[in-house]
């Protein structure tokens, strides 16, 4: 996540309960994500530090960009996005083929680790995995 867009700080505090993913190609968490799936956040640089629960998930294939504005506006604000953010977040995702929508609930702090996304490639941005102590390192 990047640490100016404050979203951890926006999942803790519930005004963000949706954590959405846009791709112009189905890329990781696309068909391996669903409800009761455990999601770790951290910032970009830095440890992880919050967990969330999936109660849902939403998968939305073969975007056109009223099908994007359409999404934005559903589910923008439950997303983070302000009403005003809206048009700035349509010109980002526009052009994207492909969207979930991950409905997180129960987001809790937990005691930083650090991950070792070795085989992941290092600007991966998301990892699925069974176990998360799979990658935290000791």
């Amino acid at each position: 996540m990047k640490p100016s867009w404050h979203l951890l700080e926006k999942i803790i505090s519930g005004q963000k309960t949706i954590e959405s993913r846009w791709y112009k190609n189905k890329s990781a968490p696309w068909g391996k994500i669903s409800m009761g799936d455990t999601v770790f956040f951290k910032n970009s640089g830095q440890p992880v530090t919050l967990k969330a629960f999936v109660s849902h998930v939403l998968s939305f294939p073969d975007l056109t960009p009223q099908k994007v504005k359409e999404i934005l506006d559903k589910y923008g604000r439950q997303d983070g996005i302000s009403l005003d953010q809206i048009s700035a977040f349509y010109q980002l995702f526009k052009d994207k083929r492909y969207c979930l929508l991950i409905f997180l609930q129960n987001p809790q702090l937990i005691p930083p680790f650090d991950i070792d996304k070795t085989g992941f490639g290092s600007q991966s941005a998301w990892i699925t995995i069974e176990n998360i102590n799979q990658i935290i390192m000791f």
